[in-house]
This record gives C-alpha cells, structure tokens and sequence, in this order.
C-alpha cells in the first residue's frame, strides 16, 4: 500500500505542468468573464469609451471623491481619469494574457495588485468594512465572505500562476522553445 501511495505521489510531484495548466484553466473558468463584464461597466459610449470612461467607472473606483463632487467627472483630476482608465483596461488585458499563457507571471502579479486595490476599495470607498458579512473573517467556519475568503482563493491561484509559470500550453512556452538548427 505505502509503495503503491509513494509511486502516485512520486509522478504528481513530477508534473509541474499540470498545476500551472489547471490553475489558468480554473482562473479563465471562473474569473475571466467576471472581470471581462467588470471592465465593460466602465467603458464609456463608443470606441472613444477606452478613452473616457463612465461615470459609473469613476463611481466604482472612487466612490467617495464622486460623491464629494456629486458624481461630476469633469471636477476630477488628470490622475482621477488616468487611474480609472488604468484599471478600465487591466480588467480586460491582463485576465487575457493570464488565459493565452503570456507574460504570466508578470500578468498574475499585476492582477493580484488588481485584488489587493478592488478589496481595499470595496472596504474603505464602499463600505465594506461596515457589513461584517462581506468583509467576512478567517477562521470562522463560513467559507463565503466575499472579501477575506473569495479574494484569498482568487490571490493564490494567481501566486500559483506567478511562481510556477503559464505550463506547456501557452504562448511563454512557445516563445522558450528554441527552434531546431
């Protein structure tokens, strides 16, 4: 029993290529479209909407600045535009990347800034720290807050993809490849 448990184990060990797979499967399973319909949210009217964002856009990522101007765009700042753009197009570009296997882990680490700064956000700018069931808590025996459980999961499927890389079915293994003399 213990030689037949040694030698499954051995061969799981052995496949580096199956975790980083699975985890940018799951990520485009579960993630992709959430973050994908979050960025068209934030599109303005038109093509020129990469541009300029919504007021919903502004509203999302600074909630309290928009109100302090009663949701008038136009009494923010160049950094207020600058930053919602910023993060207009992380939400498309980067879950993008992350499914094609390009700059992974470069892509990974971008989107758990992405988390970190939507979290922070959603506590401080919409209240979150004020409803003790979204903020939610570790060690609690709920596993379905929708920051502190939800967003850890999401973190360490990305910290898998930042430390061990796209996998053999991606774009990254394919630039590695050498081409034969």
């Amino acid at each position: 029993m213990i030689a037949l448990y040694t030698s499954v184990t051995d061969r799981l060990s052995r496949a580096d290529w199956l975790l980083s797979s699975l985890a940018r499967l799951i990520f485009a399973a579960t993630l992709l479209l959430y973050f994908w319909v979050s960025g068209l949210t934030k599109l303005g009217d038109s093509i020129g909407g990469l541009f300029s964002p919504s007021v919903g856009a502004y509203a999302q990522i600074f909630p309290k600045a928009m109100e302090a101007v009663t949701y008038d765009v136009t009494q923010l700042t160049t950094f207020h535009w600058a930053v919602v753009v910023a993060g207009t197009w992380a939400e498309f570009i980067l879950p993008a990347l992350i499914m094609i296997g390009l700059f992974t882990r470069l892509s990974a680490l971008g989107m758990i800034g992405f988390v970190i700064v939507q979290s922070l956000t959603d506590l401080f700018g919409h209240g979150g720290l004020e409803h003790k069931e979204t903020l939610g808590a570790w060690f609690d025996r709920f596993p379905d807050s929708v920051i502190l459980d939800q967003r850890a999961f999401w973190v360490f499927l990305l910290l898998v993809l930042v430390i061990k890389g796209a996998g053999p079915l991606s774009l990254d293994a394919a630039f590695r490849r050498k081409p034969e003399a």
